[in-house]
């Protein structure tokens, strides 16, 4: 195995932290070993699994599907507009959220004093509990 550029191999879990899909090596370790993400169409579980340029990726994330194509292996963990130019994204665009309003709903007016009653008002009802 050789240490990034654009040939060689390089370890599966490796090159997801170098892409930055993950946070950390472990994260991208335990991801691959739980059996989640497909090579080339076919399911690895083993985090020393060996991809090369070409390779397909198709894993799930919390923002959808994830389908990419390996470009490059990387030497480094670089910054994120470095790691981008690792893979071409072939994942579809997310569905639009139909929960999430397009306008912001305003702000609902109150009367004053109607809200959280202020340190004052505290006391004066824990005097009338007080009384009782």
């Amino acid at each position: 195995m050789t240490g990034g550029g654009e040939g060689g191999s390089l370890r599966l879990d490796k090159w997801l932290w170098h892409a930055r899909f993950f946070k950390t090596r472990t994260l991208a370790t335990k991801y691959v070993l739980a059996g989640k993400l497909r090579l080339n169409s076919a399911l690895v579980a083993k985090p020393h699994h060996v991809v090369r340029p070409g390779d397909v990726l198709t894993f799930p994330m919390p923002s959808g599907i994830k389908i990419v194509t390996i470009k490059a292996l990387g030497s480094r963990r670089g910054p994120a507009p470095e790691a981008r130019t690792l893979y071409d994204d072939l994942s579809p665009p997310p569905p639009p959220r139909e929960d999430a309003p397009s306008i912001p709903a305003p702000v609902a007016a109150r009367d004053p004093g109607s809200g959280r009653p202020t340190k004052r008002d505290r006391r004066e009802i824990d005097r009338l509990r007080d009384q009782d």
